[in-house]
Order: C-alpha cells, then structure tokens, then sequence
C-alpha cells in the first residue's frame, strides 16, 4: 500500500479539502498513488446521488449546475461537481472555464468544484471521471453532478455513470432535432428546456413531450426491442432560478424511486458504471502492457504494418493479445 495514497484518502475523508484537490489531481494523471487511494476509498463510495448534466453546447448547463448548487446549498445539502471540459488535443491543457463560472461557491467548504480536461476523449467524459466521481461520494458528498463538455452528438456516454441522466435543451436552436439525431433522449431520465423565458420555450417543451410520447406508442409495438426512457420535461429559467427547485424536487423524487426498486448493487445505472469502470481499468492495462519494454518494439512493427496495409487491424490486434497471453 503506498504510504502516500493511504494518507491522501484519510486526509480527504477527514475534511482536508487540499488533501482531496491533490488527490483528484493523482486521479487525473493515472498515478500510482491515485489507484492505492482508490482502494482505500472505493468500499466508502455508493451512496451518493450522481447527476449527469449533458447537451448541446450553448444550452445552459453550467449555468443550471449552478443553479442547482444554489438551491441545494439553501437547504443545507453539500455538493460536489465535476465540470468536464474540452482539452487541447496537441498540448492535452484546457480552459477550466466552468470553474470560473461557479467562482460564487469559491469559499464554501460544503461545496467542491472541479474542472477537468477531456484529454481528446470524444465521449464528452475524462476517463478518470468514474474515479473522481467515487472519491467524491466516499468523501461524504451526497449529491454529485457531473457536466460534460457538451461536444454534441457524442454525448451520451454520461448514462455510464450517473444515477441519473440530466439532457438540457434551449429553445430557438434546433435542439429537438439535434437531441433524436444523437441518441440524447434515450439515455435521458429527465430534460430540461432551458431558457425558460425565451420565445419558444414552452413550444420547444411540448414538442419534446410530444415526441417522447409517440416514442412510447412506437415502442410499444415493436416486439422484444429494450423499453426507451419516457423521461419528464420540465421547463426552467437558469439565470433567474425559476424552476430550479422543481427541478431538483425531481431529481430526488427519481433517486428515491430507484433506490427502493433496486438494491444498490443490482441497479441498472450501477451495473453500467461498474462496466464502464472495468473497461476503462482493461484498456489502460493493456495500453500500459503493449507500451512496456518488453513489448514496445512489436507494438510499434505491428503500428508500422497497419499503417503500409500490411496488415489488418483486427489481425493486428489478435497478433499483440496473442503476445499479451491474454487471447485463447
């Protein structure tokens, strides 16, 4: 056990929120000590309430986690948030700008903001998200909310993660059409018509009911096909507040819902965050594995050949399991 990570972890349980900024910093880079923390920590985690907040760039999202985090802090609830944000794909930094717009909740203890870079991960997520997300909850956040970078059509990986999938819309952007084409209203557990107060809202509002609802109809006729969402549509005014508390009274109207349907670990949303945790654990091992000496020159042969078409990159990619030993 690494002395290091073992401090860190007891440090951040006990309150030190330096100990637990450098601890999500170890997390970020992939450290040894971030993994020996993790393991620590890990067996505290599973109870908080994990938000994802995703959408199209331009709707409102960080506007609407702060907002939340208002309205949660009035009733005495602390918060964490984990902003996700575009990163340079040639130097990996990025803005960080979501932590300037939350810079209101700056001296409060009870909430903890932070920004991360995407690193070029196309899914709207850090892959070290998962991780933070559970260091948060074995800290003693009870409510998490997680706001991708909101790159699009790419957008939907947040349902991995969250207990509960949060797409914003904003009226007067096309956004209905945008949400079917990417797939957003599938993973969606509730969408928020953002902007509240623009001309169109309440249009833009009953057409996303409107389409959720023949959605429901279609499916019903189609055999074995798995059930859609039939998430609620609620319409809100980030910059004002209004709506805000409707909002979150939703948000935990559904995690108490979900919490007594299932028993924590056999819940659906706890199944996929365990997959993707696993597979994202899976990848970085053999990433790590194929770029070590002893296998680094016939990665790179192997690189070589696909880049000539010598060879296929399914053919290739059994080639280096086979040299893993990982392959039957």
């Amino acid at each position: 056990m690494s002395a290091r990570g073992s401090e860190l972890a007891e440090q951040a349980v006990g309150g030190d929120r330096r100990a637990l900024a450098r601890l999500l910093t170890e997390i970020e880079n992939r450290t040894p000590t971030s993994e020996q923390a993790l393991r620590v920590l890990y067996p505290r985690a599973g109870k908080a309430h994990l938000v994802g907040v995703t959408g199209a760039p331009g709707s409102g999202k960080s506007m609407l986690v702060g907002a939340l985090v208002r309205t949660a802090r009035a009733a005495g609830r602390p918060v964490g948030v984990l902003a996700i944000d575009p990163s340079s794909p040639i130097t990996g930094g990025a803005i960080l700008g979501d932590r300037v717009r939350m810079q209101e909740h700056a001296s409060d203890r009870d909430v903890f903001i932070r920004s991360m870079a995407s690193r070029g991960h196309t899914g709207g997520l850090a892959t070290s998200s998962v991780a933070a997300a559970a260091v948060l909850d074995a800290v003693g956040f009870p409510l998490v909310f997680i706001e991708t970078v909101g790159s699009g059509q790419s957008e939907v990986e947040v349902a991995a993660i969250a207990d509960t999938t949060v797409v914003v819309q904003a009226p007067e952007m096309g956004d209905e059409v945008q949400a079917i084409k990417a797939g957003l209203l599938e993973v969606a557990d509730l969408v928020v018509v953002n902007k509240g107060d623009r001309p169109g809202a309440q249009r833009a509002a009953a057409q996303l009911r409107a389409m959720l609802t023949v959605g429901a109809q279609h499916d019903r006729a189609a055999g074995d096909r798995p059930r859609p969402k039939r998430p609620e549509v609620l319409l809100v005014t980030a910059l004002t507040g209004d709506g805000v508390p409707e909002l979150l009274a939703a948000l935990d109207r559904r995690h108490a819902a979900e919490s007594s349907a299932a028993d924590g670990a056999g819940s659906p949303a706890r199944l996929a965050r365990a997959r993707a945790q696993l597979s994202g654990i899976l990848g970085d091992r053999l990433r790590e594995r194929l770029g070590d000496g002893a296998h680094r020159a016939e990665t790179e042969k192997v690189l070589a050949a696909i880049a000539a078409h010598e060879l296929d990159p399914y053919s290739a990619a059994d080639r280096l399991l086979d040299a893993l030993g990982v392959r039957e």
